[in-house]
């Protein structure tokens, strides 16, 4: 596997170099300053149901970026938390950049971690590395590119933010003018699916018209270590299936081999959904799929192939397509069982025939799906199988007029797969300016695999293009125990943070 640590030791070129320098210089000095607001602004529990807390971090945000010339607010919407918004105007510029970013983070469960989740702690490597904890760094200690902070949202997101600040103490200590207008915003309920995301984008979108393009800064870089960069998220949807065998749970011994199973009866029809090289044999699954073009299509092949690498670190002796590459899958739509429940196992189960079995389907979708069709798509593969369909639980005449009744609850919050063109001219003059930093080693994808609402609504409300900039280590723990960054990742950021701020506004024509 690459070494992470040669983010730092990218060729840099033009106008990327002050930039850079200015970063690194900072990094230098206030490193251990840097690592101290992160684990300050993670200390503060930011789940979105806990509202008092998730307005200590709202304000805290806000007061960063006020203390640092942006004119900030808050924009609030009853019951919902806030959005942390804020701009700066640049004499003359010509394009406006809006960095996005979510204070929010996953539940946690204390039972997991073996730290406390929001006392964030420095580890001299990554745990599954042997690593221990070590005291945070004094002012003008060295510090490891290797060191990782862990702790709830250290890299999902709150890395970004401070990465953002630290880039805007940078350029003001070495009196090198931003470029473009800046403005800000972050969200903080993107974990729970950002519910309130059109009403604020429509409530306030006076406040984004002048925005040329949105900078997404969530999720992780390449899994090789390189730079990545993505043009467009996939949809999502899904729904619960419910078999039914008898009323009540049987005795195994003197109804088996009589009373249908409802396990068996569900692995039947989960298994005629899908093949085991991974093709979904559901009719028309894959008619709608929109093909990317052949810019995107190149930048793809030119993205390094990573499968052999995720398989030895997965401990996977196979995957699904047949060959084909993940990024190559991430194109197409996806079926996934992401639960599945009957009866009990391990010292709870027992002798019986369940009387229901139970699956959560999950769908990735890619740009031309409609989320609502998809699932009609599924319903009539049921159909075809020879179930009867019901969307209440079936009362006792149902039950007996027809043999297999299946109860389907449809996901009402799914929302379909976003991508921007890679080569119209807003994009080009992100992606020109990047590689000056980068040079060949930034991986360009036309889509991430998750789905963020955000992309969304940016896209159908404001009808601007996003791109999802990503800087912390692909093996951050987001959303499970032990979350972390690695401290070059977090170093990283804020020389990308740095050159995405001081992009020259003609850099497309170059």
């Amino acid at each position: 596997m690459k070494a992470l640590g040669l983010l730092l030791f990218i060729p840099f070129f033009s106008f990327a170099q002050p930039s850079v320098n200015a970063s690194r210089d900072w990094i230098k000095k206030d490193g251990a300053n840097i690592l101290a607001e992160l684990k300050d602004l993670i200390s503060i529990p930011n789940h979105a149901s806990d509202l008092p807390n998730i307005q200590r971090n709202a304000e805290k945000i806000k007061k960063l970026f006020a203390d640092r010339g942006f004119n900030m607010q808050l924009l609030e919407e009853p019951g919902a938390p806030p959005i942390v918004y804020g701009e700066y105007k640049v004499k003359g510029a010509t394009r406006t950049l809006c960095f996005y970013a979510h204070y929010d983070g996953q539940p946690v469960d204390p039972a997991l971690w073996k730290l406390d989740a929001f006392k964030a702690e420095l580890y001299d490597k990554a745990m599954y590395k042997g690593g221990s904890p070590i005291p945070m760094p004094k002012v003008g200690e060295p510090i490891n590119e290797e060191w990782r902070l862990y702790g709830r949202s250290a890299s999902d997101d709150k890395a970004p933010i401070i990465a953002m600040m630290a880039a805007i103490d940078a350029l003001k200590a070495s009196k090198i003018g931003l470029t473009s207008n800046i403005k800000l915003f972050f969200d903080g309920e993107e974990e729970s699916s950002s519910p309130h995301i059109e009403t604020y984008m429509t409530r306030y979108g006076d406040l984004f018209k002048d925005i040329s393009v949105w900078l997404l800064c969530d999720g992780a870089v390449y899994q090789t270590g390189d730079p990545s960069f993505k043009f467009g998220g996939r949809g999502i949807t899904g729904m619960q299936l419910t078999v039914y065998g008898p009323s009540r749970p049987l005795h195994s011994g003197h109804y088996g081999n009589w009373a249908p199973v409802p396990g068996q009866m569900i692995a039947r029809l989960l298994t005629s959904m899908k093949a085991e090289d991974g093709t979904v044999l559901i009719d028309g699954y894959y008619d709608s799929v929109e093909p990317i073009s052949d810019f995107e299509r190149r930048q793809l092949a030119n993205a390094p192939n990573i499968d052999q690498q995720m398989k030895e670190e997965l401990g996977l002796g196979f995957t699904e397509g047949n060959g084909q590459s993940l990024n190559e899958r991430l194109l197409l739509p996806s079926l996934t069982v992401r639960g599945l429940s009957s009866g009990s196992v391990g010292d709870k189960a027992r002798n019986v025939i369940p009387s229901v079995a139970i699956a959560e389907l999950g769908m990735r979708l890619v740009k031309g799906n409609d989320p609502e069709k998809m699932m009609d798509l599924v319903e009539a593969h049921i159909r075809k199988e020879g179930w009867h369909i019901v969307y209440d639980e079936p009362d006792h005449e149902t039950r007996m007029k027809y043999p297999k009744v299946v109860k389907v609850v449809r996901d009402k919050d799914g929302f379909p797969a976003i991508k921007v063109n890679m080569d119209q001219p807003e994009i080009m003059s992100v992606i020109t300016g990047v590689k000056s930093f980068t040079g060949d080693k930034a991986v360009f994808l036309p889509s991430s695999g998750g789905s963020n609402r955000v992309n969304n609504a940016i896209y159908d409300v404001l009808k601007t293009p996003a791109i999802s900039v990503n800087m912390v280590n692909h093996d951050n723990n987001q959303h499970a125990e032990n979350e972390n960054v690695r401290v070059g990742n977090l170093w990283y950021g804020i020389d990308l943070m740095s050159v995405l701020m001081t992009l020259p506004n003609d850099i497309s024509k170059k």
